[in-house]
């Protein structure tokens, strides 16, 4: 039976082999989500959508923890941070400021990588937020005593609270 640590291994060495395997450079000029220097340029085929969506695929499992963004655990604009920020990308902390620096992308257009935004409280802002992986899918972390998990868009709680989705990232 694999043990935790057998676990953590196993990610560590997935993801070595899928940073391993990029070198081709994606940068915009004039960006400033990322840099030619940032692990984001090492890319492969310049797709950072499906790096982000492949990572957090990779985090499914993990624990929730408010204000978390780390491997100790995430609430949900942390994941969205802590994946970006692998990548070498400045993005904002919460999920209202991550739906406001979104570049705004039609649910039908939705490509993997792009963020999902929810209202699930009665306030006004937009309070959770979760990455698109594809095939009517989403990682997120959804609330104390829950691991990360993977949903689907037709989920009976969180898809009438679908308000949004972006990108924290242009698309080449």
């Amino acid at each position: 039976m694999p043990t935790p640590y057998l676990n953590r291994f196993v990610l560590v060495l997935i993801m070595s082999v899928l940073t391993a395997c990029t070198s081709l450079a994606y940068t915009q000029a004039g960006d400033d989500l990322f840099s030619a220097a940032s692990p984001a340029a090492d890319v492969t085929n310049g797709n950072v959508g499906e790096e982000i969506a492949l990572r957090a695929l990779a985090l499914v499992g993990k624990p929730y923890r408010y204000g978390g963004a780390d491997l100790q655990g995430f609430d949900c604009s942390g994941l969205v941070f802590y994946i970006h920020d692998t990548l070498g990308m400045i993005v904002p902390r919460t999920a209202a400021d991550q739906q406001r620096a979104a570049i705004s992308v039609d649910r039908s257009a939705l490509q993997p990588g792009d963020l999902l935004f929810f209202k699930t409280t009665t306030t006004r802002q937009i309070s959770h937020v979760g990455v698109y992986v594809g095939e009517n899918r989403f990682v997120h972390a959804p609330q104390s005593g829950k691991l990360i998990e993977l949903r689907t868009l037709d989920d009976s709680y969180y898809g009438p609270r679908l308000t949004s989705s972006g990108r924290l990232y242009p698309r080449s």
